[in-house]
């Protein structure tokens, strides 16, 4: 019996597709960046099942990509070209296993899509606080394998600050049963720590406790123009003053954003009565403030004898706020239309948030004068999506042949300020090469011998993160 039936006798034969044309969703990134062949898909619907595919890799040392939603921006879930790997796809693996709501958690497969959660966290009276554009299709394994951010990092802490205990299969098939809901356990080394963020390459998230969180009984959204990225920062520290530290998103977006999500999506209108360079998005959360409107007036009117807010726009009702809440979420999207775009995923420290997009568009306009400037991110913790976009004038290809000398140029500018060049999004294919090149060696080592303990045949996502 080859490898190929054994699965199948594991999972199902339906569940093992081994055609290339039924394999095109997973092998294909959504941005079209990155693209592979695989051996086969194996969808495992149990933590056992996983574990018995992982073993049987593992005996024959056949390389597994594990994936989740395959919203990766990183090629971080797409196989290489060789057509000799596995993927191991999660989407079966879908069952919320526990709702606690006295401890504030919830048990999940890895393979529960994120808009659900929220969705069965809400239905208990609370919150899961992450937020990002592809909650209708990511994963929380995926999530947790990346340590995703999104909005409201500011408040709640990025994904690895909501995981509690872990489930994960060891490249050996063996089953590492951390699903803890415990928040203090001060014995020993925190093993789940190393999973979150390492992109599959050290084994297989199956399943998690995740922290659920008081849900807000009030919440007001408001979009201010700033007269600059300064005044943007100053305005973030204005309202966190203000309301008491009720900030709870805050988001940082260009003028040239707005224009792409207005062309691009269906039925959206400019919130903004007139035009301007630079906006941001907050939104205040409380269930002791009722009058969170008057509140974020006053802040807006603070930041205009200031001269940090020049216009803004507070909505009156909930439709109304969901409405710039769309805006934000739809940037990305809309840039794909657009034509080639060089994205960055980059944190620096918020004091040097306007220091950074400065430098950056001198240095990306020595190279590419005429670049459209795409820029958004979350302000509170220092995260700016740099995302320079092709000329108009500009063949799509002829520019992104620049991608490698813009984003060293990029990125040597957010590391000479202590920055990262991957706040949320992970390293995956597209950044190895940099991780290797900005990261010192002693950490580099630190990762390699790690990577080598757990996985001695390196079988588990081979080439992403670490080469």
């Amino acid at each position: 019996m080859n490898i190929l039936d054994e699965m199948k006798a594991i999972v199902g034969t339906k569940h093992v597709i081994t055609e290339d044309s039924d394999m095109q969703g997973f092998v294909v990134e959504w941005r079209d960046k990155f693209v592979g062949r695989a051996r086969a898909v194996v969808q495992p619907k149990t933590t056992a099942e996983v574990a018995a595919i992982v073993k049987l890799c593992a005996e024959t040392k056949t390389k597994l990509v594990p994936q989740g939603g395959n919203t990766s921006l990183v090629g971080g879930s797409i196989p290489f070209m060789g057509g000799d790997e596995i993927i191991l796809s999660t989407a079966r693996m879908n069952k919320v296993r526990e709702i606690d709501r006295r401890n504030g958690t919830l048990t999940v497969d890895a393979g529960c899509i994120l808009a659900n959660l929220q969705e069965v966290a809400e239905d208990n009276g609370f919150i899961f606080p992450l937020r990002i554009g592809s909650e209708g299709s990511c994963q929380i394994g995926g999530n947790i394998s990346t340590n995703a951010g999104g909005v409201q990092v500011l408040h709640y802490g990025n994904t690895r600050e909501q995981v509690l205990g872990l489930e994960v299969v060891l490249p050996d098939g063996q089953i590492w049963d951390g699903l803890t809901g415990l928040r203090k356990d001060n014995t020993g080394y925190d093993i789940k720590q190393l999973f979150i963020g390492a992109e599959g390459t050290l084994g297989i998230v199956t399943g998690a406790v995740v922290k659920m969180y008081p849900k807000p009984k009030y919440q007001q959204v408001a979009l201010a123009a700033v007269p600059s990225v300064e005044a943007a920062i100053e305005l973030l520290g204005l309202a966190r003053a203000m309301s008491g530290d009720q900030v709870t998103a805050i988001e940082l977006i260009s003028r040239y954003c707005i224009d792409m999500v207005v062309r691009h999506v269906p039925d959206f209108t400019d919130p903004m009565p007139a035009r301007y360079d630079w906006h941001v998005l907050i939104e205040l959360s409380s269930s002791a403030t009722p009058e969170l409107k008057d509140l974020m007036e006053s802040i807006l009117a603070a930041g205009y004898e200031q001269d940090i807010v020049v216009d803004a726009v507070v909505p009156a009702s909930e439709a109304q706020q969901q409405h710039l809440w769309r805006l934000r979420e739809e940037i990305s999207a809309a840039q794909k239309p657009e034509g080639g775009s060089i994205k960055h995923d980059i944190s620096v420290p918020v004091s040097r948030y306007a220091d950074f997009i400065r430098e950056a568009d001198i240095a990306v306009g020595k190279i590419i004068p005429t670049f459209r400037t795409v820029v958004f991110g979350h302000i509170g913790d220092g995260n700016v999506h740099y995302n320079p976009m092709q000329p108009a004038d500009m063949d799509r290809e002829e520019y992104l042949s620049h991608w490698e000398e813009v984003s060293r140029a990029v990125h040597d500018i957010a590391v000479s300020m202590r920055g990262s060049i991957s706040a949320e999004h992970g390293i995956g294919r597209l950044k190895a090469d940099d991780l290797v090149h900005y990261k010192p060696a002693i950490e580099i080592d630190l990762m390699r011998r790690i990577k080598k303990a757990f996985d001695p045949d390196g079988i588990m996502n081979p080439g992403k993160l670490l080469k």
